[in-house]
């Protein structure tokens, strides 16, 4: 769950990372409240889980009331890269000396928690990856140990943080280490991480993605699934329990496992075409799993094929089959499937499907990953 920046501010503050004081606000009156609240000068922000607020227009300095009055009004409403802003966050202003980078993720092939610092900060990390990378610190962090506060100050100083900002940043590491860890994160980032003229260190933005499958450890965190922003396919995939995620190619995928899912998307691009979604069945291809699974597949409008790749492991593929025919019968689809299936009874799944009497127009199965996926992108494709 992608938390917008007020929500990762709010969620900074309880683990006491520093941040600037403001409020949120759905209209142009409140933003001039909560701009009297947070003190002038103050910052009118777009609450948008996309990048490139600023360039958008969506992030204004104001000065007093009727300036506030202006930028909301105009902000209030605006697309940026398809996101209609429908929320202000209006907080006061912060004077900048220098910019950072720092976030904590998870590493998955090193097992272990990772750090990211930079003293080139305000721009998205991937440009300074690709420009200078060297400009990057990357520290493992064993669970086990933890982030002591002379690692975190080390880093700041490989980083090339200056003197007067290190005791500073460590101790933000440190809080933001604790805030990714305690607060059962995928992603805590701060963007910029700034150094006042004072020589406060302070976050200046937030960008927090919480682990779903902690969920039920954090009961405060029904208030931000409330505000979550989902696509009409994505409402639809979460209302039937499925775990979806929308993306805009033209290529249906139903995988029963997530690394399998993430595969077949890999395979699909490497083949020349475009997945339309991420979706995991996980172990459950039953006939009520299946139909809800290509029900939201169909109300994607740019689905041109399906790829159904399934390796059983523990999931039968006589089930599968069984539950693909049955759910044909459920569901009128748009689009053709091309089916892999692999594994626990496979070929008694096959054989089950080449009975079902299903025109091959609709539904045709490929021995590999890779032939499903080429037969699957040709379909997309017209060919």
């Amino acid at each position: 769950m992608d938390l917008f920046e007020y929500q990762g501010k709010q969620y900074f503050a309880r683990f006491g990372i520093p941040v600037s004081p403001g409020g949120v606000a759905d209209t142009v009156d409140e933003a001039v409240a909560a701009a009297e609240a947070a003190g002038y000068p103050v910052v009118v922000k777009a609450q948008v889980q996309v990048g490139g607020r600023g360039k958008a227009g969506g992030i204004k300095l104001a000065n007093d009331a009727d300036e506030v009055r202006l930028h909301a009004g105009n902000i209030l409403g605006m697309d940026i890269r398809g996101h209609v802003v429908h929320r202000l966050w209006v907080e006061h202003a912060s004077d900048i000396d220098e910019e950072y980078y720092a976030s904590f993720t998870l590493d998955r092939a090193a097992k272990q928690h990772l750090l990211m610092l930079s003293a080139e900060g305000g721009v998205e990390i991937e440009a300074v990856a690709e420009s200078n990378p060297d400009a990057i610190v990357k520290l493992h962090v064993n669970p086990v140990d933890g982030l002591s506060l002379e690692a975190a100050r080390q880093a700041a100083v490989d980083a090339k943080l200056p003197e007067r900002a290190l005791d500073g940043a460590a101790d933000i590491l440190v809080k933001l280490y604790r805030c990714f860890t305690e607060g059962d994160c995928d992603l805590a980032e701060i963007n910029p991480l700034i150094l006042k003229p004072t020589g406060e260190v302070h976050a200046l933005d937030a960008k927090v993605s919480l682990d779903s499958s902690a969920a039920f450890r954090h009961p405060e965190w029904e208030e931000f699934a409330a505000t979550e922003v989902l696509d009409e396919r994505e409402k639809l995939a979460k209302s039937k329990g499925l775990q979806y995620i929308g993306l805009d190619g033209s290529v249906g995928i139903i995988a029963n496992g997530a690394g399998l899912a993430m595969s077949t998307l890999d395979v699909v691009n490497q083949v020349g075409g475009k997945a339309a979604n991420f979706l995991d069945i996980g172990g459950g291809a039953n006939a009520d799993v299946m139909a809800s699974a290509l029900d939201v597949i169909n109300h994607d409008e740019n689905v041109r094929s399906i790829l159904i790749n399934i390796f059983g492991g523990i999931t039968r593929g006589e089930e599968v089959a069984k539950g693909i025919v049955e759910a044909l019968g459920r569901v009128q689809l748009r689009a053709p499937i091309v089916i892999r299936l692999d594994g626990t009874n496979a070929e008694e799944g096959r054989q089950i499907l080449a009975d079902a009497g299903i025109p091959a127009e609709q539904l045709r199965s490929e021995p590999t990953m890779l032939d499903a996926a080429r037969a699957a992108v040709a379909i997309a494709n017209g060919n």
